[in-house]
């Protein structure tokens, strides 16, 4: 790996000449516009459609929010390592604050995604800078400070986010869920520009931007995503559609990789593959993104379904993982320090497997506790997996690679979580059209749940394939263990800070 140039180890240092404490503010207000999002318009879903109507699409709200933050990430990574974080995390700001506006303005449904597009468009930038500038910020044994603090921004905006989006679209209106990122934006982004200063570096005269490269991306990662997300959903998996979209997007992966292997300064450099802790902690956190979708997805509608919860007390049985996941990133240090990043890491993921394991042997119909117990426990449990491999693998880059090298970790376990919609979501119909006789899907099955017209047989079929997800789950779960076993070096190469 080599050492770092005194060049790099000075832009390491960016709040340097700037409040410290005012830019963490801006980075915690950042990455809540960022996690609220991911909450805030679900529960406001039937006021949306009620005014704009377009229902038959309105699941593009957040298709298409996801499908441009996952693109941008390596994009956004490769700018912030060519030309620094400010410009990249002001331009991201500025774009998703536009976004909301005119998200707020939207006229029908078909303006209101396309204005949900360049929302996400600047919230790849949020996410994947402010976890650059994270790193940056601080040396490696004060890291989990800032990441504890933004994994509690998470965990805050998961609990609170449903609530708010229900208060103001019930007691004010809808658009003002989009209004609210206005006030919080602009003031994050004030506290940027005044306060962020990062030290001047070495001039690079022939930096340039491969956008030939991040074309390429951006169409490849869209129509795969698209495929993913729409297969099944809005036609069969092999029907002409699905077909014609995977096709495309093989054909566009060739593209990508002769475009980037001829680029100068390619957006997503061969290295970030080449070097075995880079990779080991992309696939990891790959199958992270997989494995969340059991929980965050799935165990609302078994909470309501099968334990017969209301929608506020089901919440409250997906949210306790969002209280212990924070409390044990920040213990974690106290973890790695002493066995490592990766043995961390893998007692983390390798206690998660079990947790996720145990679910499916949980009594009929049972007590929403028993569920809640193991959110609990999963939260804990991945919580000490994923911080020590963030804080891990970017303290084995210097800054000239930290943006790309983040990026790289976050478009992984984004793509893992639409990979897992996907695959648990055919997983789930398929096991509830075994045990019904192929009459519906798990949509249909629950709206006749909550009108009262489904008899016990499809309660528990529900919780059969709930139960078949979870295993999944568990599944993924045990094939990060075994990747950062068989692929991640027992120590990471950290660099001296």
């Amino acid at each position: 790996m080599g050492s770092t140039s005194s060049a790099e180890r000075e832009a390491a240092r960016p709040a340097a000449a700037g409040r410290r404490g005012a830019v963490v503010a801006a980075l915690m207000l950042s990455m809540a516009l960022a996690a609220l999002d991911a909450t805030i318009v679900s529960t406001a879903v039937p006021q949306i459609v009620g005014d704009l109507g377009g229902f038959s699409v309105f699941s593009w709200l957040f298709s298409g929010y996801l499908l441009a933050v996952t693109v941008t990430l390596p994009l956004y990574g490769k700018l912030s390592d060519t030309f620094g974080r400010k410009p990249v995390l002001i331009a991201g700001s500025v774009l998703f604050l536009l976004g909301s506006l005119l998200c707020a303005l939207a006229w029908n449904m078909g303006a209101l995604i396309a204005f949900r597009v360049v929302q996400g468009l600047g919230g790849g930038a949020l996410q994947g800078t402010v976890q650059t500038l994270a790193a940056d910020l601080y040396p490696l044994k004060d890291r989990p400070k800032i990441q504890s603090k933004l994994s509690t921004v998470w965990a805050v905006s998961a609990v609170a986010g449903p609530g708010l989006g229900g208060v103001l679209a019930a007691y004010a209106d809808w658009r003002w869920i989009f209004l609210i990122n206005l006030p919080i934006g602009a003031l994050a982004l004030w506290l940027i520009v005044r306060h962020l200063h990062e030290p001047e570096r070495e001039a690079t005269p022939h930096a340039r931007v491969d956008w030939a490269g991040a074309l390429a991306v951006f169409a490849c990662g869209g129509v795969l995503l698209t495929a993913l997300v729409q297969g099944g959903v809005a036609w069969p998996w092999l029907s002409a559609p699905s077909l014609a979209l995977f096709g495309t997007g093989l054909a566009l992966v060739a593209v990508v990789v002769l475009v980037e292997r001829r680029a100068a300064e390619p957006i997503i450099p061969g290295w970030v593959w080449r070097r075995r802790t880079i990779a080991a902690v992309n696939l990891a956190l790959g199958a992270l993104g997989l494995l969340m979708v059991a929980p965050s997805v799935f165990l609302p509608t078994y909470a309501q379904s099968v334990l017969g919860l209301a929608p506020v007390a089901a919440g409250f049985v997906l949210s306790v993982w969002t209280l212990s996941w924070p409390v044990s990133a920040a213990l974690s240090q106290h973890v790695y320090r002493r066995i490592g990043f990766r043995n961390t890491a893998m007692l983390g993921i390798g206690t998660a497997s079990l947790i996720l394991f145990a679910f499916p042997f949980l009594p009929y119909p049972g007590q929403a506790w028993q569920p809640a117990l193991l959110m609990l426990l999963l939260g804990a449990a991945l919580g000490l997996f994923q911080l020590p491999l963030i804080v891990g693998v970017q303290s084995t880059v210097g800054w000239a690679e930290r943006g790309t090298t983040t990026a790289s970790v976050l478009f992984c376990r984004q793509t893992g979580q639409t990979i897992g919609a996907a695959v648990f979501g055919a997983v789930a119909n398929g096991v509830l059209a075994a045990r019904l006789g192929g009459a519906g899907d798990l949509d249909s099955v629950t709206r006749a749940l909550d009108s009262g017209s489904a008899p016990e047989a499809t309660r528990r079929a529900i919780a059969d394939a709930v139960h078949a997800v979870y295993m999944g789950a568990a599944c993924a779960a045990a094939l990060a263990f075994l990747v950062l076993l068989f692929l991640a070096p027992r120590k990471f190469p950290v660099l001296k800070d």
